[in-house]
């Protein structure tokens, strides 16, 4: 793959983190890890287009706010 600079490796470990929570762990038979960050951009785009906002990332919730009763 070559040597990559940092900003392109964090790029990639982020993307990498957010496919695994949205529950992907390989693309095209691939390992996300083997993918370029082009091709994980890509996959990225495609799954959160495609997915609940609210699936498997939990729902919205209020943090710091309490209601008055």
């Amino acid at each position: 793959m070559g040597q990559l600079t940092q900003p392109v490796e964090n790029r990639r470990k982020e993307l990498i983190d957010r496919l695994v929570m949205m529950g992907v762990f390989k693309h095209g038979g691939k390992h996300l890890f083997e993918l370029s960050l082009k091709e994980l951009e890509y996959k990225y785009r495609r799954v959160k287009s495609t997915s609940h906002p609210h699936n498997q990332m939990g729902s919205i919730r209020w943090v710091g706010k309490k209601a008055d009763v």
